[in-house]
């Protein structure tokens, strides 16, 4: 219903799936008034036993907001609500930062892979755009001199200038753009050059192959991390946002966030004007 009156967007409804079906699967013979705090940390407790700390932060949340909109629809007493009662499950980040030195040894390394790769990693980091945006990026979201951005994750709506440059390259967003066009007709900015068994030419290149063709460029680099996991195609994103820093652009505006502190929150004006990033610098 919420879907229905878009005040849930496709992609939030999607990550809501597997917490809610862990949670007929544990309490689907229960009434809602019956479920207790230990029904739910039984829950997450099984979901960290497969390491997945992260999932377990989100199926307790998911859950909180099962039992709020259990409250206003009247199926349990309000402040009923045992997922609040519930630990916050703890998450450790262990993957590494992303230097520009390593940027630049894992970019030579994926000349050897697909051609689409290069033009995906310059994107990263001249946008600071996270990887579903990227792989959705077309051309015809280019007018008035600017790239638009319609955030899938928070309905941010960016325009960012063709001339917004990253010193530490030494090139623009239209040097990236221009990079992207090629022979292949397509209406992507990244897009298969070549048919494969999975993709014809000029098709849509998808999140989970930009990411593996990037892991793979990662491990023939050379490359070694000691601690923690390495680098994922996410970690573009915060080297984009510490060298567009130093430079002085507003960083805020470029990555779509409401606050530089609490990434997790975002810009209330969804839906509504494109907010241009100011690409000067001081």
């Amino acid at each position: 219903e919420r879907l229905k009156h878009r005040e849930l967007r496709p992609n939030s409804y999607r990550q809501k799936a597997k917490p809610v079906r862990l949670f007929r699967e544990h309490c689907g013979m229960q009434y809602l008034k019956d479920i207790s705090a230990l029904d739910i940390s039984e829950i997450t407790d099984a979901v960290k036993a497969e390491g997945h700390n992260r999932m377990a932060q989100v199926v307790r949340m998911v859950l909180i907001d099962v039992f709020k909109e259990a409250q206003h629809n009247g199926h349990v007493p309000p402040g009923y609500n045992p997922a609040l009662a519930t630990k916050q499950p703890r998450n450790r980040v262990t993957r590494q930062r992303l230097s520009l030195e390593e940027w630049k040894t894992i970019y030579e390394a994926a000349e050897k892979q697909e051609p689409y790769l290069q033009c995906g990693m310059l994107l990263a980091i001249i946008t600071g755009q996270r990887l579903g945006d990227i792989c959705n990026m077309k051309f015809k979201d280019i007018w008035d001199d600017m790239l638009h951005v319609e955030q899938e994750k928070t309905g941010s709506r960016l325009a960012i200038p063709l001339d917004l440059k990253c010193e530490a390259l030494g090139l623009t967003l239209r040097d990236v753009v221009s990079k992207c066009r090629d022979a292949v007709i397509s209406k992507y900015l990244v897009h298969f050059r070549h048919t494969t068994s999975q993709a014809n030419r000029g098709d849509q290149v998808s999140t989970s192959s930009l990411t593996s063709t990037f892991k793979k460029a990662r491990d023939r680099s050379g490359l070694k991390w000691d601690k923690g996991s390495p680098p994922t195609f996410h970690e573009q994103r915060s080297l984009s946002e510490r060298l567009y820093r130093e430079q002085g652009v507003d960083t805020q505006k470029l990555l779509g966030h409401k606050s530089r502190k609490m990434t997790d929150k975002y810009n209330d004006d969804r839906g509504k004007d494109w907010v241009i990033v100011n690409t000067k610098t001081g």
